[in-house]
Formats: C-alpha cells, sequence, structure tokens
C-alpha cells in the first residue's frame, strides 16, 4: 500500500480586515443603514423625461434622458446622460428637470 497523503493545512488570517471606504462604523462594525423610501420610488417619471441625478455615485448632479424603467423592489431607470454614458439609478435618486435647463 502507498503513503496515506495529508490534508493541507492554512492557517487563519491573523490581520482583522480593514473597513470599506465610505461606510460608518461608529456603532456597530456591522451595522447598514437602508433607505427604506427608495422601495416605493418616485411617482410621475416616464421614458424620456429630461431629470437630475441626485445622491453621491458616478454622475450626481448630472442631467440625463430616461431610456428604460424597471418597476421591480426597488424602482430603478436605465437613463443616458449628456455626456452619452448609461447608468441604472433608482428612481428615488433621480429629480425631474425642465426641458429648457
Amino acid at each position: 500500500m502507498g503513503a496515506k497523503k495529508r490534508k493541507v493545512f492554512i492557517p487563519p488570517k491573523r490581520t482583522p480586515p480593514k473597513p470599506q471606504p465610505g461606510t460608518d462604523t461608529s456603532g456597530r462594525p456591522a451595522a447598514l443603514s437602508i433607505n427604506l423610501s427608495a422601495l416605493g420610488g418616485r411617482s410621475g417619471l416616464e421614458v424620456g423625461d429630461r431629470v437630475r441625478i441626485l445622491g453621491s455615485g458616478l454622475y450626481a448632479g448630472e442631467v440625463a434622458v430616461i431610456e428604460r424603467i424597471a418597476r421591480g423592489v426597488v424602482p430603478a431607470a436605465s437613463v443616458r446622460t449628456e455626456a452619452g454614458r448609461s447608468r441604472t439609478v433608482r428612481t428615488i435618486d433621480l429629480e425631474p428637470v425642465g426641458a429648457s435647463s
């Protein structure tokens, strides 16, 4: 009979994981804040409307046009910015703007 193969032992990490940037760890380390008003979405938005992207995302403050609306648990819209870039945004983070601005 051949020799029995030993199981490989991998020791556990000794350093705790670093917190991700932009997270608030003042309370519990794994605390999470959820905007429950996002579940309802924003009413009155239709495909073709001009909107301003709110929040703190990549295209925050830019004006865009709604190309598609997905009505799910958290309603979202696919928008195209004036610079030609596309993005999916929660409808709660969209603010209607006039056609002339």
